[in-house]
């Protein structure tokens, strides 16, 4: 079944704007089909009682489903990379598990971030976030955040129960700590949330990774081998998704 987000409550919801064109014009249901509706991150299953305007009223039958999220939330700050890469990590890391996404500016960005076209930028991210979790069938859509800047991202950090940053001079290294022995240890503790911080193209400048060290964060080993600024993110959750669930 299609699955639809709503930001109200279940009872007497309606569907409106893109997804209510999409169920009528793309998906050509008619009433009494059945539709998967999130509302309040909970999954029920509704039947279509009828097409009003630009709306579609929806009956919820009673019966919900499963959440797929992972058991903890995970937020992953990425420094801005070139391209469309931002949009291909909110894509994927959205079907991962991902909890939110929160950009930064980092030393090695290329990329700088354009107040003009940012608001319509963000938008875009925000659209893909929630096309991707609906694929995924997830109960929460990923927050995408407007670009801070690495002082306000160190300000930030504690914030969080752990946070783990992704440096490539660790993967260098001939001894280095396991990532899923550290995810161990966050799972035997039971905490609830993470921060990833992974660089961009280049990766984090030795100058941000001791400042991030010196606030409380740890190093996570992903291999030997280097990853792309795209890549590393995606490693990183699959990673914690094979821990925790």
């Amino acid at each position: 079944m299609q699955r639809y987000f709503i930001e109200t409550a279940i009872e007497n919801a309606r569907i409106s704007g893109e997804d209510a064109r999409h169920i009528e014009r793309v998906m050509r249901m008619k009433q009494g089909d059945q539709i998967i509706v999130v509302a309040q991150n909970i999954a029920h299953i509704c039947k279509i009682t009828g097409f009003e305007g630009d709306e579609v009223a929806i009956d919820a039958t009673g019966e919900t489903i499963p959440s797929s999220e992972l058991p903890i939330q995970i937020t992953v700050a990425c420094g801005l990379p070139k391209g469309d890469k931002l949009e291909l990590i909110t894509q994927k890391a959205t079907e991962l598990g991902m909890f939110a996404l929160l950009p930064f500016e980092a030393e090695r960005s290329i990329v700088k971030w354009d107040k003009k076209k940012g608001a319509k930028k963000q938008e875009r991210l925000q659209k893909i976030a929630k096309e991707a979790a609906e694929q995924a069938h997830r109960t929460h859509i990923p927050a995408v955040y407007e670009p801070v800047t690495f002082k306000q991202l160190l300000q930030d950090i504690d914030q969080f129960d752990a946070v783990f940053i992704a440096d490539e001079e660790d993967a260098k290294a001939e001894k280095r700590t396991r990532f899923a022995d550290k995810l161990k240890l966050v799972h035997e503790k039971k905490l609830t949330s993470i921060l990833i911080i992974f660089g961009p193209e280049g990766g984090i400048s030795r100058k941000e990774a001791e400042a991030l060290l010196q606030a409380g964060a740890q190093t996570m080993s992903l291999g030997p081998r280097i990853l792309r600024a795209e890549t590393a993110p995606l490693y990183a959750l699959s990673a914690i998704s094979y821990e925790f669930e």
